[in-house]
């Protein structure tokens, strides 16, 4: 790969570090109603269970005419945009994997392709996480059916998290630089959408019933 100068690279960085993001794949928020006060005082009082509280609101706090005061409800919009979140991540790593010089580092190099292939299995989690939420909603549900897909939900989401630690893992023996910080601060801010889903998840799957 040829050798692309400096700037170049440091301008596509910060260029894709302050992108706005993507446009949620949850539902798109529902128009207000007389009950909008009690469901975002639902939702602030479910995210205080959640490691980022002020993270797991002000993004879900928007949803609060969808969610009304539904448990199930929020943990399939906070799933939602997790994925939300974790899809543009691997659009950037793939962006930033394309403008790297690779012959400079080849630890980095690696770093990126592995946090590539973490996000693009966490994205495939957070997926399956959602149609088995979706299957929820099936009017043959039952208790039974509750339980065991909760479970997948759960040990999907978990493993979505364990694979975007993964990446950031993957830098610690890289020398700083422009490209290391840009790639772990996203994913750690993206890290905190996923554990506040889970969270979210585990509260859900603890009441026992659909």
């Amino acid at each position: 790969m040829k050798r692309l100068p400096c700037l170049l690279i440091t301008a596509v960085l910060l260029l894709f570090h302050y992108l706005p993001t993507a446009v949620s794949q949850a539902p798109a928020p529902a128009p207000d109603n007389h009950s909008r006060n009690n469901a975002t005082d639902y939702i602030r009082s479910s995210c205080n269970a959640t490691l980022y509280p002020e993270v797991c609101y002000s993004s879900l706090s928007r949803y609060s005419s969808a969610v009304q005061q539904s448990p199930g409800r929020l943990a399939r919009v906070a799933i939602g945009v997790s994925l939300s979140r974790a899809h543009n991540m691997a659009v950037f790593v793939s962006n930033v994997s394309r403008q790297a010089d690779y012959g400079s580092v080849p630890r980095e190099a690696a770093a990126l392709h592995d946090c590539f292939s973490n996000f693009g299995d966490a994205v495939d989690e957070i997926r399956a996480s959602l149609k088995q939420m979706r299957q929820l909603d099936s009017p043959a549900s039952s208790a039974q059916s509750f339980r065991f897909l909760m479970s997948n939900v759960q040990t999907w989401m978990s493993a979505a998290l364990t694979d975007e630690e993964t990446c950031t893992d993957g830098f610690e023996d890289v020398p700083d630089s422009l490209m290391k910080t840009a790639v772990c601060d996203r994913a750690a801010n993206v890290k905190k959408f996923t554990s506040n889903a889970l969270a979210l998840v585990n509260s859900y799957a603890a009441k026992g019933s659909p």
